[in-house]
C-alpha cells in the first residue's frame, strides 16, 4: 500500500468523524435554540406580575404591623 493511500483513508476517517461530531453540535444548538424560543415565550405567563407582587407584600406587612402591635401590648401588662 503506497503511503499516499494511508494518508488519504486516515485523513477520510479524521474528517468523517469531525463532520458527524460537526453535524451533532449543530443540531444540539439547534434544540437549544427552540428551548431557548419557548422559555421566552412563557416566561412573561409563568412568573408573578409587579403589581400583583407589591399587593402581596402589602397584604403581609399588614398582617406584621397587627402581630406586632398585639406583641408590643402584651409586653405592656
Amino acid at each position: 500500500m503506497e503511503p499516499q493511500t494511508v494518508v488519504n483513508i486516515g485523513a477520510g476517517a479524521v474528517l468523517m468523524i469531525a463532520g458527524w461530531l460537526f453535524r451533532e453540535l449543530w443540531a444540539a444548538v439547534k434544540a437549544l435554540q427552540a428551548d431557548i424560543r419557548k422559555i421566552e415565550i412563557d416566561l412573561p405567563t409563568t412568573y408573578i406580575r409587579r403589581d400583583e407582587f407589591s399587593d402581596n407584600m402589602k397584604e403581609i406587612k399588614d398582617m406584621l404591623a397587627k402581630i406586632f402591635d398585639k406583641l408590643e401590648n402584651k409586653a405592656d401588662k
